[in-house]
């Protein structure tokens, strides 16, 4: 049996919980629903250090909304307000709605309802929970009972089609929290995929939750289940290639996300249409293309090769190759400078133009080799004479 009060004190126990839960005290009708009170209740510890919070209220969604601290955003049409409290929380601020679909993966159109219709809209029984600031818990029918038996269930048959975006969550659900969809969903999932749910939603919602797959504690297991379920296709979901890429990947510069993805795509136009950016799409397209490392190389083969590219791309070479020689050539090789300039070589009498630049690049490389040391005037006569 769950207990709304461990809950409370495991919500109040979040970086922002006391402060947000002392502000709902005032009032009543707001209730802190989904994702954050499932994982209260099941003693689960949040994914994030500072969680997003999701509030809904009956009633004046604004009030409370400013109560919490700076609005950030603001859609007063469908009384949706974001907060960022001073801890650093986003906390999202909605009045209690119905929802209703127009056609199949559009944007819903929302009427103000009450909070047990509200629960009702949400994408699975296990967040259909809410929990007000006195520890009241108000749960949809079946929600307690799921959570309990560790089952993912729809509302509805046409829950898929009507949000596709809902099989993304599905999968990570499934993967994150080890819950199985009960069969009616399961069948209900496999049928909008393949009558072409998500074919109705734009490229920018689906990328938005493929990235949340990607920072799911467990990604690779989330692809593969998205695979699985025929939301993505043609992935190389190969553990140890990702595990060595990540392992070689300067965290404070790369990004993990797209390394993982950029791993195992299987060329580089597959990103395309999932709504990266310009530098995001550069980067998968890199690793999509990143040849395997050959340890027997020299260094000035290997920076030549890859200073252009993105240290994403490099730690997926690593992988697929010699990662020892990725780890040296971004942990030294790359940092290489040469105490000598063009302006150098110019004063010394050689002509500037194109040459200029082959001479620094030679000299570059026989630093790297090992065949200069530091000293300016060895690299100066070198590049003179080679």
């Amino acid at each position: 049996m769950f207990s709304s009060r461990q809950a409370l004190e495991a919500l109040r126990a979040l970086p922002c919980g006391d402060r947000v839960l002392g502000v709902l005290a005032e009032f009543p009708d707001a209730w802190i629903v989904g994702g954050a009170v499932r994982d209260a209740l099941l003693g689960r510890e949040t994914l994030d250090a500072l969680p997003d919070l999701d509030v809904t209220v009956v009633g004046d969604a604004a009030a409370v909304a400013r109560a919490l601290g700076p609005v950030t955003e603001a859609h007063e049409r469908f009384g949706t307000y974001v907060v960022e409290t001073a801890e650093g929380c986003v906390v999202d601020v909605v009045t209690a709605r119905t929802e209703r679909y127009d056609a199949p993966g559009a944007l819903p159109e929302v009427t103000p309802a009450g909070l047990e219709d509200d629960l009702l809209r949400r994408d699975f029984t296990i967040n259909a929970l809410a929990l007000n600031a006195a520890g009241v818990l108000h749960a949809a029918p079946a929600a307690l009972d799921d959570l309990e038996h560790r089952r993912l269930r729809v509302f509805h048959a046409a829950s898929f089609r009507d949000d596709p975006t809902r099989l993304w969550r599905l999968v990570r659900y499934a993967v994150r929290l080890g819950f199985t969809p009960e069969p009616a969903t399961d069948r209900l999932a496999h049928e909008a995929v393949r009558h072409g749910a998500l074919r109705t939603v734009s490229g920018d919602r689906l990328g938005a939750e493929l990235r949340l797959a990607l920072r799911e504690p467990d990604p690779l297991s989330a692809l593969h289940a998205a695979q699985n379920l025929g939301l993505v296709d043609g992935l190389a979901l190969d553990p140890a290639l990702v595990a060595r890429a990540l392992a070689i990947l300067p965290r404070a510069e790369g990004r993990a996300d797209l390394t993982i993805l950029g791993a195992v795509i299987p060329d580089a136009t597959w990103a395309d249409g999932w709504g990266f950016d310009a530098r995001e799409l550069a980067v998968l397209r890199a690793c999509a293309q990143a040849v395997p490392l050959d340890a027997a190389a020299p260094p000035s083969a290997v920076a030549r090769r890859l200073r252009a590219l993105p240290v994403e791309a490099v730690a997926v070479a690593g992988a697929r190759g010699d990662g020892d020689t990725a780890l040296r050539y971004l942990g030294a090789w790359r940092h290489v400078r040469l105490a000598i300039d063009g302006d150098d070589l110019i004063a010394a009498g050689v002509p500037q133009g194109p040459d200029v630049g082959r001479r620094l690049a030679a000299t570059l490389a026989a630093r790297l080799d090992g065949a200069l040391g530091d000293d300016r005037d060895a690299q100066l006569a070198f590049g003179l004479n080679c």
